[in-house]
Parts: C-alpha cells; structure tokens; sequence
C-alpha cells in the first residue's frame, strides 16, 4: 500500500450458495404439505435469517477502513477426510480471523460450563433449549485448517509453520442479530473473549491486530495467501436440499398411514413419544397404535406403508421407517 493509500478490503469470494439453496426451498415448498411443508418453512426462515446475519458481518468487514482480504463461505477437506465449512476467512496484515457466523433468535446465557443455552418466544410460549456450541464448532475448523497445512507440505516444514498457527489464527463467533442479548456473566473469560456482536466485530480485529507481534503483510501479500487458500475450495458441498426433495417424494408415495401426515408432529411419529404431542388428532391416536405393531429394528422408529414409484418394483408396496432418509430399513410385503 502505498503512503496516501487508502485501505482496501477485497472480496476475494462472496458466496451465493445461500441464496441459490433458498431458492430452490422457495420453488420446491408449493409442492410440499402438511408436516414436511411445515419442516421446507422453517428451513426457510433459517436460511433467510443466516443470509442476513452474513449480510450484516459483509458490511462491517467492507467498512472497517482497513487493508483485509476476505473469503466468504469456503468448504475445505483434508486428505484424511475431515471437512470444514468456513463462513468467513479474514485476512489482516497479522493474523488470519476464522469467523462462525450466528444470526441466533432468542436470548443466549453462556454458562460457567461453557454451555451456550437459548431462550426464545414463540406464539404464546416460552422456549429454553440447549444448542450446539458454536465454540466448538469454530474450533473444528481450525483443527481442519491446521491439517490442511500440514498436508500441503513436508512433515518438517509443516510441523515449523503450524508452531505459530495459533498465534497467527484467531477464531471467534459472531452474533449477527442485533436483538440477541447475550448474557455471559458466569462465562470464563476465554469464551467471553472469543463471542461478539457484529458491531464489535471491527473493534475485535483491531485490537487482535495491535496485540500481535507479527510482522505486517501488504496487501499483495494477503491477498496471495487468500488465493492460495481459495484452491482449497472444493464444489464437494452437503446437498441439504435433497433430504427435503426426498420427503416431498415420500409424502407423494405413501398409502393410508401417512394420509395423517399433516396431523402429526416429529414427536408424534414414534410410538414412544406419541403421548407427549398435543395436536393428534382421534384418528392419529388410531394410526399410532397401528404403528406400535410395526417398529424399526435398526432404530426403533415407527413403519410406515408405501409404494415403490420408480425401477422393477414400481407399484408394489412396501412398509419403510418413518426416520427416512436417516434410516433407510425397508420390509418387503
């Protein structure tokens, strides 16, 4: 850069894959109804809310009045088989910040345990759930990362380089939702440090920035290391949108039993839970206690019956576990 330079932020990749998937949600929800309609509404509204909360981190990184590369959702795999889907890779002139992006509704309590508990409301309720650490999640990538630079070198050298890979890579999670109140009193101070708002995001890099001891790298620089990173990019991504086409499909082929489909709840379906629900309906009561009869031997599910629309046994019927696609157990009649 040079001395009256302004600094500039490059974009090196801005995804579209998010808007594409909810895309292709928006076309194939028409075709969905009751339950499964239900499940395509709700992944919807998480995508359009992971949209906005990306959206949000985008436009403070372009606003930061600093020299930074960007890599926006980047899916990494190594050799051996582990995989990352990285939101954000920022590159500054010290150090490299992984970025787990969070547009969370609901409040968050962070706990002495590290435990990430959320409370929301929803219609009339009110909800407090546990939910996965996203802590943890930042740090699996790292881990990825870290065994993606071994591989891309010699044992030795590679053994070298990822001697200074944590004071060079800095993980952290951004909450994007300005409504989420995030209450971390009795959190330890490494997890208070390594959660904030987007509007702290610039304030963080900058204060990561002026504590490191690294040498500065221009912008030249970073960029080229961003490419180097962009190589790892591969199009090998988890297809989200087919466990919902296949639902659709299912819910398309289904005899009598899933003619209730739209009256029952996830927690309806099993036998086991089929008390706890309160939308069954007298006829779904029905329906379950013939499903008590016919249960899954791989997972414990409930069975239902279907008929077979595609190869050699096209209109035949056959009973398949209501956990599908997870489980796939099928009994032939």
């Amino acid at each position: 850069m040079g001395l009256f330079s302004k600094p500039e932020v490059i974009i090196l990749k801005e995804s579209n894959d998010a808007k594409d998937y909810l895309q292709k949600l928006q076309d194939l929800l028409p075709k969905a109804s009751g339950d499964v309609k239900e499940k395509i509404e709700k992944e919807i509204a998480i995508v359009n809310a992971g949209i906005y909360g990306e959206d949000n981190i985008l436009f403070e990184l372009k606003n930061s009045g600093m020299d930074l590369v960007v890599l926006h959702d980047i899916y990494i795999k190594t050799k051996s088989g582990l995989s990352a889907q990285i939101d954000f890779m920022v590159f500054a002139p010290k150090c490299i910040y992984i970025i787990e992006c969070k547009n969370l509704f609901g409040n968050i309590e962070i706990n002495s345990n590290g435990d990430f508990i959320r409370t929301f409301q929803y219609g009339k309720r009110s909800y407090k759930e546990g939910i996965y650490s996203p802590i943890t999640q930042n740090e699996r990538h790292m881990t990825v990362l870290k065994e993606m630079r071994i591989e891309d070198m010699n044992f030795i050298m590679g053994a070298l380089k990822n001697s200074a890979f944590d004071t060079i890579f800095k993980g952290v999670v951004v909450l994007a939702n300005p409504k989420t109140v995030v209450n971390d009193r009795f959190a330890k101070k490494e997890i208070k440090q390594k959660v904030i708002r987007a509007d702290q995001l610039i304030n963080f890099i900058k204060d990561m920035e002026r504590q490191s001891k690294e040498l500065p790298a221009s912008l030249k620089t970073l960029k080229a290391y961003a490419e180097s990173y962009l190589k790892h990019d591969c199009d090998e991504r988890p297809d989200y949108l087919s466990k919902f086409e296949e639902l659709v499909d299912e819910v398309e082929s289904v005899g009598v039993v899933n003619d209730y489909s739209s009256d029952i709840s996830d927690d309806s379906v099993g036998s086991k839970k089929a008390e706890k629900s309160d939308v069954i309906s007298d006829n779904t009561s029905i329906v379950s206690e013939q499903l008590d009869a016919l249960v899954c031997p791989r997972c414990g599910s409930a069975l239902v019956l279907r008929t077979a629309k595609k190869g050699d046994n096209a209109g035949n019927q056959f009973y398949g576990c209501s956990a599908f696609p997870k489980c796939r157990y099928i009994r032939n009649l």
